[in-house]
């Protein structure tokens, strides 16, 4: 993991270093609107988080950019989870995790563009109705892709659908196949 983000701190640095002109940083956060898929869960519902980090877009031409972030994400699900030999019982999972989405950004229109690209997730900590679980894998893979609109003086808002696609839940302590999906929606600020 750190390895990863001290990669994607040299490549931003070392980018803005060479193409000052091509090369912005910046702020962003949010909510994040999310939940768990598992075999073992009666009912789910979204549970809402926030998000907060930095981000760098590198502009390659002046409709396609490459857009690095590092996010520190509040997300989980309120589920009713099944119970051998009783009723089903509620529970809330909290995850926050540090997330390492690396996007290309198409520019549909001058302020205007679409956002793919993969995310790697490092769990931080985690709360299932507040005790710590051993649970849960420590890296999550998913995919992300949104719209982001740039405001006037920097600022931009932006909506994005994440999609996990590796499991949130160990699979030599949990059985059940499980994967996070859910939006963020937010602000930002481009330097």
């Amino acid at each position: 993991m750190k390895n990863l983000i001290f990669f994607v701190f040299i490549v931003l640095f070392s980018t803005h270093i060479n193409a000052q002109k091509n090369f912005h940083y910046g702020i962003k956060g949010g909510f994040n609107f999310t939940n768990l898929t598992s075999d073992y869960f009666a009912e789910n519902n979204t549970r809402t988080g926030y998000y907060l980090g930095i981000l760098a877009e590198i502009s390659i031409s002046s409709k396609f950019s490459i857009q690095p972030e590092v996010l520190y994400a509040n997300q989980g699900t309120n589920a009713k989870v099944i119970m051998l030999g009783s009723g089903p019982k509620s529970e809330e999972y909290s995850l926050d995790y540090l997330q390492v989405p690396i996007l290309s950004k198409v520019y549909l229109l001058p302020n205007f563009s679409v956002e793919i690209g993969p995310s790697f997730n490092f769990l931080v900590n985690d709360k299932i109705s507040d005790y710590e679980s051993n649970l849960l894998n420590n890296f999550e893979f998913s995919g992300a892709i949104g719209i982001s609109y740039k405001l006037t003086n920097g600022f931009f808002s932006n909506v994005r659908y994440n999609q996990g696609l590796s499991n949130v839940f160990d699979k030599e302590n949990y059985l059940s196949s499980s994967k996070f999906y859910g939006f963020q929606l937010g602000l930002g600020y481009l330097f």
